[in-house]
């Protein structure tokens, strides 16, 4: 095991108390990071503080239930119609448990956030590509720590490699791994920081939907690569030729790609139409 990262970190953060959980802190860090960029967002644009606590009430929550249930839907749906109590964060056969949310899909977060943000945009009269620009940028953000949480449960693991940085998760065997988490954790922050540097230029701000479109195109084209080097999560991938992450994928690479052009379209018609009207 010389050269290779031996990682056998346990995942709650006092041993023997399973209410407090790395996983829970990554996401509640993530959460609260993620706040605080659409704060300085609000704050540059003066807006209201008011106006972002709804929005964040509405989107986080929407963000857990579709994660949940995105996993519930698309990763185990036999276990969980057999199981439908542990959909929720606790187990009760053999014994009564708490288990925290031991599955959530990024693919389901996004949809949930999504419903989310549309419900809050109706009942609150919203721009929605203006709300969803901003919150792309935290959101990206918050994947990062959300990875870095998958990695203190030794979860999502990598294929195996014979790489110096790759990991031995103890926990699982003594195969060296790619680190998969930690591959997907640096490209949620590098397309933060792609995203707000955008966005603080202003050179973006106008269009539309932009902001968004890129940042679910440059997420979700890492996905798709990145999985690649990751085990399948559940049995019936071993038998598709693209696993259930990259399938989920591809939908929202392409809802990208016509966001990002419909951006661009309309921004260079109403530019058009204004030259005109000179």
């Amino acid at each position: 095991m010389i050269g290779y990262v031996i990682w056998d970190i346990d995942p709650r953060i006092f041993p023997g108390f399973e209410y407090l959980r790395w996983y829970g802190l990554f996401w509640a860090i993530g959460m609260l990071l993620g706040y605080q960029v659409m704060l300085k967002i609000f704050k540059y644009e003066k807006l209201s503080q008011t106006d972002l606590d709804q929005l964040t009430a509405y989107v986080v929550l929407g963000a857990i239930i579709g994660a949940r249930f995105g996993h519930v839907l698309f990763y185990e749906p036999i276990y969980y119609l057999n199981n439908p109590i542990e959909i929720l964060p606790i187990r009760i056969e053999p014994k009564f448990e708490f288990t925290g949310f031991a599955g959530l899909a990024s693919h389901g977060g996004v949809l949930g956030a999504l419903v989310a943000l549309f419900l809050y945009c109706r009942k609150f009269q919203k721009d929605i590509f203006w709300n969803l620009d901003r919150l792309t940028i935290a959101a990206s953000l918050m994947g990062g720590f959300i990875r870095l949480g998958n990695l203190m449960n030794s979860e999502i693991i990598g294929m195996s490699a014979q790489a110096p940085w790759a990991f031995v998760f103890l926990k699982v065997d003594q195969v060296p791994r790619h680190p998969a988490q930690l591959y997907e954790a640096l490209c949620y922050f590098a397309i933060f920081i792609i995203l707000f540097i955008l966005w603080k230029s202003g050179r973006h701000r106008n269009h539309k939907g932009f902001l968004f479109g890129l940042g679910l195109l440059l997420v979700f084209i890492q996905r798709f690569l990145m999985e690649f080097l990751k085990e399948n999560q559940v049995a019936f991938e071993e038998n598709l030729t693209l696993n259930m992450g990259q399938v989920l994928s591809i939908p929202l690479i392409v809802i990208g790609m016509m966001v990002i052009v419909w951006s661009q379209k309309r921004f260079t018609d109403k530019k058009q139409s204004i030259k005109t009207l000179h």
